[in-house]
């Protein structure tokens, strides 16, 4: 425990990757299109993950990591099963946050928004675009509902290989959400930890922008 502690005392990490602009633009996309390309050219590790987090049924908090397929100029896309966790939760509150983290550049985006299903073809674009195994993982996964063996979906992942040799169709309950966001905040690390944090706030049809304490 002494070791610990004193490691902690001894923390001098001094967040020196950067700094925010007063000005990053007038709404939020293009400083996090910007921010996951320099993510991927830096090669971080995992640079589209991110952690969902939605209100589950039981009335606790869920958050797990799933990852960003595309961006748009109105939102994240992610993808996932209808019927799973997630999918239930957000079908019965649309309200989700969302937090990238990048420590290799000491960059967070927190964005909090409402999860809605992208259209039928667009997921039909995104699934044939996987390779066949997870396609096959898609329908044999009853995703969140409980599993009394390993070979209970081993044998469902068989039985869909069987039936689908070659070209396999998206199925009914698996597709798209998009994340459409209402409130952005950017952060980076800063030493002293004074930190930047600058928030995007939608609010009557335009992006206010201020800047928050660290």
């Amino acid at each position: 425990m002494k070791d610990f502690l004193d490691l902690l005392r001894n923390d001098h990490h001094q967040f020196d990757q950067g700094k925010l602009e007063d000005h990053l633009g007038k709404e939020p996309f293009e400083t996090i299109s910007n921010w996951l390309s320099e993510a991927i050219e830096r090669k971080v590790h995992e640079p589209n993950a991110i952690a969902l987090s939605t209100f589950g049924l039981d009335g606790y908090p869920q958050t797990r990591i799933v990852y960003l397929r595309e961006l748009l100029q109105d939102g994240l896309v992610f993808y996932t099963n209808y019927n799973s966790d997630k999918g239930r939760s957000i079908a019965a509150n649309p309200n989700v946050h969302v937090l990238i983290f990048w420590p290799e550049m000491e960059r967070q985006i927190s964005i909090s928004g409402k999860a809605e299903k992208v259209p039928d073809e667009m997921s039909d674009a995104y699934f044939s675009s996987r390779p066949w195994g997870s396609k096959i993982g898609a329908w044999a996964s009853h995703q969140s509902e409980k599993l009394s063996s390993r070979q209970e979906l081993e044998d469902r992942v068989h039985e869909y290989a069987e039936q689908f040799t070659d070209d396999v169709p998206r199925p009914p309950h698996w597709g798209g959400y998009l994340v459409r966001p209402e409130k952005v905040e950017f952060w980076q690390g800063r030493r002293s930890r004074l930190h930047d944090r600058v928030m995007y706030e939608f609010s009557d049809g335009n992006w206010q922008i201020y800047r928050k304490n660290p």
